[in-house]
């Protein structure tokens, strides 16, 4: 099984999520999306300030095999982007819980019920064995 972080909270769609701030959260690919997709070879992120509903496909992630979605598992605006992707999208399977992130999002409305639809670290590996 691939590594999970049991502070962090993840989505259906193999994004992480950590709060880094009262109301801001960093978002990245699972170790378990990035070793499905294989080698990253170009990620596309939005722009700072682009206002994001959860759900919402957000950018690309492109390997040799396929070209997936990054979708936001949160409501918000984006604050940050993780610039170094684009010289060295290789990141995301080397760290992707560390400097493989992708995005920040400052949250809208209440963190904590918009992170209550995410999944904790045991629910999520349930869900990726099935």
């Amino acid at each position: 099984m691939s590594e999970l972080k049991s502070d962090f909270l993840y989505s259906e769609e193999h994004e992480w999520v950590q709060t880094v701030g009262e109301d801001t959260v960093r978002i990245g690919i699972t170790e378990f999306a990035q070793h499905q997709l294989g080698d990253i070879v170009f990620v596309e992120l939005p722009d700072l300030e682009t206002n994001v509903k959860a759900e919402d496909s957000i950018g690309t992630i492109e390997s040799v095999k396929t070209v997936s979605d990054l979708f936001s598992p949160v409501t918000g605006s984006i604050i940050a982007v993780n610039d170094s992707l684009q010289d060295s999208p290789e990141l995301v399977n080397s760290s992707p819980y560390e400097e493989g992130w992708m995005i920040e999002i400052r949250v809208e409305g209440d963190l904590t019920a918009a992170l209550s639809t995410l999944m904790n670290a045991d629910a999520y590996r349930k869900h990726t064995e099935e």
